[in-house]
């Protein structure tokens, strides 16, 4: 998934639901979720708001899901994720920003580099 629209619209279709029907039923408008969906409106910032869009969808509290859930709210809306705020990492941050623009990665490389920082 790469945005939040895109993941909430995958899980809505995983639900069989229509726009239509998942609106009628969770009384949403269907014209916000759309463009929620197509990345025309922001995500929510509230966990509040975004727990309630994880309860329609199926998304479990505290899952390894909903953690995808709430970085990719984060992410589309340009912020980094609250947990990951930590002072230390946050300085660290400019040098990795100048190293992904700098070297050119290949797919191969950036999954690579994945595997690297998750073995961490």
């Amino acid at each position: 998934m790469n945005t939040f629209g895109e993941l909430f619209k995958v899980k809505r279709i995983a639900l069989g639901k229509t726009l239509r029907q998942f609106c009628l039923e969770h009384q949403l408008d269907p014209g916000n979720v759309s463009k929620l969906e197509r990345g025309k409106l922001p995500p929510p910032i509230s966990e509040e708001k975004l727990k309630e869009y994880a309860l329609y969808l199926n998304i479990k509290i505290k899952s390894d899901e909903w953690q995808v859930f709430k970085d990719s709210a984060a992410i589309s809306s340009g912020k980094i994720p609250e947990d990951l705020k930590e002072e230390d990492l946050l300085a660290r941050l400019p040098i990795f920003f100048r190293t992904l623009r700098d070297k050119k990665f290949t797919e191969e490389e950036l999954r690579d580099l994945i595997e690297k920082i998750k073995e961490s």
